[in-house]
């Protein structure tokens, strides 16, 4: 963010603004705020996560520096629903906030379990409120409307104040069936759009697809016929463990064809009991352990496995390395991926379906097969839902810049007089013929290292990702009484050459170290901190030129 950015403007007390801190630059790490009568509210506290370019990084959760500085006038957090890109980062988060949270039943069970984990959970006020609720935190009047997406509970946000009324749509699509659940409450949304909104912040994750998302049962017959083709072999199918409704899919769609269901993987265990603690998934028969699923014949059993990002230490991983304990899979069976393809993870799915080919499974996708429907609103849903709301003002969110500029196109063609396009830190006033990004706040982005919270751009990490690319070298030399070398430097190369080239490496590196040192005048040859400095440079000099690498060098100066 340039110096520009950063200026955070004097905020008056009945100012109506809408900041988010994390979700309007990427899908994911969803962190927004609203501002009126001097207090702050927080919609969703989530992560996002790493990929092949931050290598031991798994989560990337929002920097919440700006209303951590004010969080006596934070007065809670509501959260929409129960995915991890609106509720992980919560446990590690809550610490430097320290706000009530409110969530639904089956949310509030997700974040409490969260909480426990982290050893908090005592010390959160945690309130579990009603489905279609209302309810008032500081000057703000809350009211949730019941939508559908892929996980119970999904809720838009009406949020009431002096400064007006604005529509949080959360993640949502208009599913006519949906298998968990209740449908959208289409007179709600109606209701709310004749007493005048002023602004929809909206969800902007498939405004680039034409036509609806379509509805979770649409999947149960077509996952039963694609069951049935592979009558003879074992099926494994592979999903977001948080998408509870595709879980039951899966499981009628076995049951049709004369399938038991097991679950592979510990998060879809959780789940599910989650979910059968809120009175979802009973309707079902029991899953199957995987430490039973050997006794079941192949062509008697769908298996249900985390993994479909590509996840390294998933259960769909391990088993495509033919390393799970319990499940195994061989040449004639399949593989089905039931879910879509985070931008940034296409790399490793790839590496995944790759292995699994290279062993004779075959691999089905929502390319060869109607295999999944998407728990977000395409194009026609959303000009639907701008059709009930008519607010004066479009915000767009959950998306990259990208489909910010196309969802903010699409809500001027709806007829919505001002489509402003946000971006992580922008401060935005919410008011009808002056919406406008009035400031920028600065963000970033923190990810758990070590059981630690660590920002994104620590040394630690950038250490990390040069010595991925560019190896890393040990030096330590030793000096006499006079402040001469005494003896050859010894030297550790990783990561830069074969076995075969380090010898040569090496003494061309020693070669030019003598020469660096003895360069050096006597004062400086006294000081440790120049003389390794000046054998760093004499390293990375050798092997840049031979091998164009930058390695990270670490110099130990030892005197005698």
């Amino acid at each position: 963010m340039s110096a520009a950015k950063k200026s955070v403007p004097e905020i008056a007390e009945d100012d109506f603004l809408f900041l988010p801190l994390g979700g309007s630059d990427e899908i994911g790490m969803n962190l927004n705020l609203y501002h009126y009568g001097g207090k702050w509210l927080m919609v969703d506290l989530g992560i996002s996560f790493g990929d092949d370019t931050m290598p031991g990084i798994d989560i990337l959760l929002p920097d919440p520096e700006f209303i951590e500085q004010r969080r006596h006038d934070l007065v809670g957090l509501v959260v929409t629903h129960g995915h991890e890109d609106h509720i992980g980062a919560i446990p590690y988060l809550w610490p430097k906030l320290r706000c009530p949270i409110y969530a639904t039943p089956f949310t509030a069970t997700l974040v409490r379990r969260k909480l426990a984990d982290e050893g908090i959970l005592e010390q959160v006020e945690l309130i579990e409120i009603d489905l279609s609720a209302n309810f008032v935190i500081g000057p703000f009047e809350i009211e949730l409307i019941t939508l559908t997406h892929s996980i119970p509970e999904p809720n838009a946000l009406v949020i009431r104040c002096g400064g007006g009324t604005v529509l949080h749509s959360g993640d949502w699509k208009f599913d006519p069936e949906p298998v968990i659940g209740e449908a959208s409450d289409i007179g709600a949304l109606r209701a709310v759009g004749d007493e005048g909104v002023l602004a929809m912040i909206g969800d902007s994750t498939n405004v680039l697809d034409p036509g609806r998302s379509g509805s979770e049962a649409s999947l149960t017959d077509s996952l039963a016929e694609l069951f049935r083709k592979h009558g003879t072999h074992r099926i494994a199918i592979t999903c977001f463990a948080s998408n509870v409704g595709r879980l039951k899919t899966i499981s009628e769609a076995a049951e049709a064809a004369g399938r038991h269901v097991a679950l592979v993987g510990r998060s879809l265990w959780k789940m599910y009991e989650a979910a059968l603690q809120n009175g979802y998934l009973r309707d079902i028969p029991e899953f199957v352990s995987e430490k039973d699923a050997g006794f079941i014949p192949r062509d008697k059993l769908v298996l249900i496995c985390t993994g479909s990002q590509g996840e390294p230490r998933a259960a769909l991983a391990r088993i495509a390395d033919n390393a799970h304990p319990e499940i195994t899979l061989e040449r004639g069976d399949v593989v089905i991926f039931s879910s879509r393809e985070i931008p940034g993870n296409e790399a490793a799915i790839g590496r995944i379906q790759s292995k699994l080919v290279a062993r004779g499974i075959e691999v089905v996708t929502e390319r060869e097969h109607h295999v999944h429907v998407s728990g977000h609103p395409a194009r026609e849903e959303l000009v639907e839902m701008y059709q009930f709301i008519r607010p004066r003002i479009a915000v767009p969110v959950h998306g990259s810049p990208r489909h910010l500029e196309a969802h903010a196109r699409l809500a001027r063609e709806c007829q919505v007089p001002e489509a402003i396009v946000p971006g992580n830190g922008s401060l935005i006033r919410l008011k009808e013929g002056a919406a406008e990004i009035v400031g920028w706040v600065p963000t970033g982005a923190f990810t758990m290292d070590g059981g630690r919270l660590r920002p994104i751009e620590s040394s630690v990490l950038g250490d990390r990702k040069k010595m991925l690319f560019n190896g890393a070298v040990s030096a330590t030399v030793l000096l006499n009484g006079k402040d001469q070398l005494h003896g050859d430097p010894v030297l550790t190369f990783n990561g830069i050459a074969d076995e075969g080239e380090i010898d040569a490496l090496s003494e061309s590196a020693k070669d030019l170290i003598w020469e660096a040192v003895g360069a050096l005048g006597k004062k400086a040859r006294a000081n440790d901190d120049e003389v390794g400095e000046a054998v760093r440079r004499a390293v990375r000099r050798v092997v840049r030129s031979e091998y164009g690498k930058r390695p990270v060098t670490t110099v130990h100066v030892l005197r005698i």
